[in-house]
């Protein structure tokens, strides 16, 4: 592997991701990569990126099929690609993984969601991490956080996971939970997610990554 290596981070919605992610990359002197197909689909529709990065796969899912309507869509590596024919969840799927393959070919960083461990596997120079913890924790976390409705964090919350879920188990027929896709899998609810970063940076590091 020519790379610095790679540290896929899963996290459910709530689990401090967002945060984890750029703490890990910044510790271990790699790029952040978060849910680099969306931004660049955001930057051909000229939407918001935070509109693109709101849903993870969802969203981003309705972004490629406008794009389709228009008649082309931005590839990975530069430029723009023709489209024939209504992409689906499956084209989306492979444009997905060949950012994720060219980011561990390349000078690697941590990639935050977009299924990145399993595409990833087994390859060496990889630490794949799940961040989760229980719903009502998670739900705490993100209301302290907003300030937002309790009841209106909750139904999006469930959205998001069964969204992430359903795709990974179409996609790649595996439970987004289970922890053999996993080397590492916290409760990032229990933990400061400064001590969360540290056994994150530690096992990274333990594997020759950074």
């Amino acid at each position: 592997m020519s790379g610095a290596g790679v540290v896929t981070i899963s996290a459910s919605y709530g689990a401090g991701g967002d945060q984890v992610g750029p703490a890990v990359a910044a510790h271990l002197g790699l790029v952040f990569h978060d849910r680099a197909i969306p931004a660049q689909v955001a930057g051909r529709l000229g939407v918001p990126l935070a509109e693109a990065e709101a849903n993870d796969e969802t969203v981003a899912r309705g972004l490629w099929r406008i794009v389709a309507s228009l008649g082309s869509m931005p590839d990975p590596m530069g430029g723009v690609v023709p489209v024939t024919e209504q992409l689906d969840e499956r084209t989306f799927r492979l444009q997905t993984e060949r950012v994720v393959r060219e980011i561990a070919d390349g000078p690697g960083g941590v990639v935050l969601g977009r299924a990145a461990a399993l595409v990833l596997g087994d390859r060496p120079g990889t630490l794949h991490v799940r961040l989760d913890g229980p719903e009502e924790r998670r739900l705490d976390a993100v209301m302290v956080r907003t300030g937002r409705p309790r009841d209106e964090v909750r139904r999006e919350l469930r959205a998001n996971d069964a969204a992430r879920e359903g795709y990974v188990r179409r996609s790649y027929r595996v439970d987004a939970a289970s922890p053999r896709s996993y080397h590492l899998v916290i409760d990032s609810t229990a933990l400061p997610l400064q001590t969360v970063v540290d056994l994150v940076v530690e096992a990274a590091r333990a594997r020759g990554i950074g």
